[in-house]
């Protein structure tokens, strides 16, 4: 008979260790594990090894609410997150819970036993009562890989940052970064250090924010507050900074584009440079804005390290890639930054009753369970702001979700379908996101099928969220034992 669990975790990443660590906190009775594909903790911050990968937002907001940022960083590079997850699943006990290896394939919902079985791809299986997918929306195994036309032909090297090889050798080499978002502009001033130049190729600019590499506010704090007071200080500051900027940015668009633009014309002293390279058509955070810690692309190309050129790819030949313009970009070595693919709860097939979830064709309910699909629930942070603030209220909603199953006898809660659908779960117009509109629900037009990007908001409501409402409840239908036998 299959092992059974409480809850089934899945992904042992930033998200999966902070669901086990209040899981334990607030029901230490349920059984549970978290179920990682990989062989290693960490998730995001495990995964990618390219040079300079580090956080897109600072540590005191990224970082638990239950374990504050020691570090000195306030952006920090991807080895120290991976560390403080890591260490946070050991001293929460959380370790031995983690099944690394195990992939899973498929999920199937039984209405009549009130039970998931997931099914591995060793072949083996597992049941829950409650599944909980932590794996985020994007797919470890494959980056977004644009079909470049002649890239046969070039004899250099051709590297996706999500799979950058160890010993690639880029020192003393002409290298050209394919992309203009948060990994490119990484990538950048990281590489330029020791290549002989680097060009940031990209079709279209991005808007750039700077940000300094360690908290101010947190400094001073910290030499007259205890550690944990001193990090919500800076918390609470950076929460109150990032949640401003962006609702004026929605409301006065056209003042954060001045801003943003004179902050670049500031740092790069060339306005004709600025707005060639820096001046994107669409508003201000109709994308993920990026950060630059310290202003680091600016000073590579200021130094001349680096350059960017905005252009399309006409081909690729010997010597490097042809832009339309006729313009020859020598390279030796061709970093393609040009996103991630998308997708839904790590790829796991599900189903209910034998019938497949096309989760597509599902309302997403609070943004974080599916219409009509019993049990279920997946964990997205905010778009514009750090991932663990919205992921933090999630794992508490779902909790008392389940101490609301318990304390009334339920087996099941299924959220009701609402009917029409608006716009997409992650409402932003970056290409990744558009390219995957398809694989993911689609928020409804009225509470509690909305999803507001707005932490300040959401910390309020959330804890007192009706976890009742356009829920349906229902009974195992099977005895206990006869499900045990």
């Amino acid at each position: 008979m299959a092992e059974h669990f409480d809850v089934l975790i899945i992904g042992a990443g930033l998200s999966g260790i902070g669901a086990a660590w209040r899981l334990q906190e607030q029901l230490p009775g349920k059984t549970y594990a978290i179920l990682e594909a990989r062989d290693a903790i960490g998730g995001t911050w495990d995964l990618f090894r390219y040079p300079g990968v580090r956080s897109d937002s600072d540590m005191f907001t990224l970082s638990y609410p239950f374990r504050p940022w020691r570090g000195a960083e306030s952006i920090a590079p991807g080895e120290q997150i991976r560390r403080y997850i890591e260490d946070t699943a050991i001293d929460g006990g959380i370790m031995p819970h983690i099944r690394f290896g195990s992939r899973v394939e498929t999920a199937d919902w039984s209405s009549a036993t009130a039970r998931w079985t997931l099914r591995l791809t060793d072949r083996s299986e597992l049941t829950a009562d409650f599944v909980y997918g932590c794996a985020g929306y994007y797919s470890y195994d494959t980056g977004y890989q644009p079909d470049f036309p002649g890239l046969d032909d070039f004899p250099g090297q051709v590297v996706h940052p999500q799979f950058w090889p160890a010993d690639l050798d880029y020192a003393g080499k002409r290298v050209v970064v394919i992309g203009s978002g948060a990994t490119a502009v990484t990538l950048v001033p990281a590489m330029a250090q020791d290549a002989a130049h680097v060009t940031m190729l990209q079709r279209s600019p991005t808007y750039l924010t700077v940000l300094p590499p360690r908290d101010v506010v947190f400094d001073v704090a910290r030499r007259i507050l205890p550690l944990h007071a001193a990090s919500k200080v800076a918390r609470v500051k950076n929460l109150a900074v990032t949640q401003g900027f962006y609702q004026l940015a929605r409301r006065r668009p056209k003042r954060v584009r001045q801003l943003l633009r004179a902050f670049a014309v500031r740092a790069l002293k060339d306005p004709a440079y600025v707005d060639e390279h820096f001046n994107p058509a669409y508003e201000p955070w109709d994308q993920r804005l990026c950060v630059i810690p310290d202003g680091d692309l600016y000073q590579v190309i200021r130094s001349g390290q680096a350059a960017v050129v905005t252009d399309h790819i006409d081909h690729f030949e010997a010597g490097g890639i042809r832009l339309r313009s006729g313009r020859l970009l020598e390279a030796d070595v061709v970093v393609c930054a040009t996103g991630l693919s998308l997708v839904p709860l790590g790829g796991i097939r599900a189903s209910v009753d034998g019938t497949p979830v096309d989760i597509g064709a599902h309302a997403a309910y609070r943004g974080l369970m599916l219409s009509g699909v019993p049990n279920l629930a997946y964990c997205i942070g905010y778009v514009n702001a750090s991932w663990t603030l919205r992921a933090d209220l999630v794992h508490r909603y779902v909790l008392r979700l389940l101490r609301h199953l318990d304390r009334h006898g339920f087996a099941a809660a299924v959220p009701n379908d609402p009917g029409g659908q608006g716009r997409p779960l992650l409402d932003l117009s970056a290409g990744y996101v558009q390219r995957a509109l398809d694989k993911f629900p689609r928020q409804g037009d009225r509470d509690p099928w909305l999803v507001r990007q707005n932490y300040l908001r959401d910390v309020l409501s959330f804890p007192r969220a009706d976890v009742t409402r356009d829920m349906t409840f229902t009974r195992r239908l099977a005895p206990l034992e006869e499900i045990a036998s």
